[in-house]
């Protein structure tokens, strides 16, 4: 015969189990319906559309910049092409050391796009991390993490980037640029998170994942994060744009990137003194780099719009 406490065990065993799986089916099924409500409100977007269309445009040239470029080798120069104007053949024209203005433009889109999306990933990890610490367990250690942020919050994004860069503990390498941004932008990815953790945390199927013995790791990971991640997602796509253009002004200022890298910025701080001669040299790289940026803009937006409700018509 069986032990009646031990099949009483056993029972609460498996019910506990199918309690817990249920309210992780019920979390993912509220999971799948936000992101695929969201996906037909971005269908109808026409703004997210050019800037996803732009996006993958920028994209296409950092991975396969030889294509854009024409085949043509953006540190193959020519004095004798200094600064010519664009034309049929060369659409760009010439820079002052008589290289191809839409070579240099083209392979510059490389750093500034993985400055952006290192410095996110980065940004993303700690605002993630710190932000779910905070907002989680509260108390002391909310107060002790949210005046850090605050402390950071003092300096402004290019200011504390600048001052870190110029003292050159970091370098002064697409790494480094990266990190520096990073260092005083994640505060408020920090923010957004703690704020929806401890709206999230209080919830009835939070309640009842606790009750039925879940860890607070698995808690944070499996029943909270998930629900809290859009709107910190809609904020990494602004601000990989916000970033792009905060490279450009750090290297514009000449505490990024150094030659012999080409960045856009590096070709606006070279063009600034040609603007009466040669206005193409500051013209095509800040058109693109103004493109860049907009993309990213118009598809964070786009995903702010379809993943608030209160947005939607």
């Amino acid at each position: 015969m069986s032990d009646p406490k031990l099949t009483a065990v056993g029972h609460d065993e498996v019910g506990a189990g199918a309690v817990t799986g249920t309210h992780d089916e019920e979390a993912g099924a509220r999971q799948n319906s936000l992101w695929s409500d969201a996906w037909r409100q971005l269908r109808r977007n026409v703004l997210f559309w050019i800037g996803a269309v732009l996006g993958l445009l920028f994209v296409g040239m950092a991975l396969l910049p030889a294509v854009f470029a024409r085949g043509v080798d953006p540190r193959s120069c020519s004095l004798s092409n200094s600064n010519a104007r664009p034309s049929a053949e060369h659409w760009f024209g010439f820079d002052q050391q008589g290289c191809d203005y839409l070579a240099n433009v083209v392979y510059g889109a490389r750093n500034s796009l993985i400055i952006g999306l290192l410095a996110v990933i980065v940004i993303l990890v700690l605002g993630v991390l710190v932000g779910a610490i905070s907002g989680f367990y509260g108390g002391i250690t909310d107060s002790i993490l949210s005046r850090i942020a605050d402390i950071f919050y003092a300096l402004p994004l290019i200011l504390g980037a600048l001052v870190v860069l110029r003292s050159g503990i970091l370098g002064r390498g697409v790494v480094a640029v990266a990190i520096a941004l990073a260092l005083f932008g994640w505060m408020t990815a920090m923010r957004l998170v703690r704020s929806q953790v401890i709206a999230i945390k209080s919830s009835d199927y939070v309640a009842a994942a606790r009750a039925m013995g879940a860890s607070d790791t698995r808690i944070l990971v499996r029943h909270i994060l998930p629900n809290a991640v859009a709107p910190v997602l809609v904020y990494a796509t602004i601000t990989i744009g916000i970033l792009i253009a905060a490279e450009a002004t750090l290297t514009f200022l000449g505490v990024g990137l150094q030659p012999p890298a080409i960045s856009w910025g590096l070709q606006i701080d070279t063009g600034q003194s040609l603007l009466r001669t040669a206005p193409h040299a500051v013209l095509f790289p800040s058109l693109i780099l103004t493109l860049t940026v907009m993309a990213f803009v118009l598809m964070g937006d786009a995903l702010r719009d379809a993943l608030d409700p209160k947005q939607r018509s």
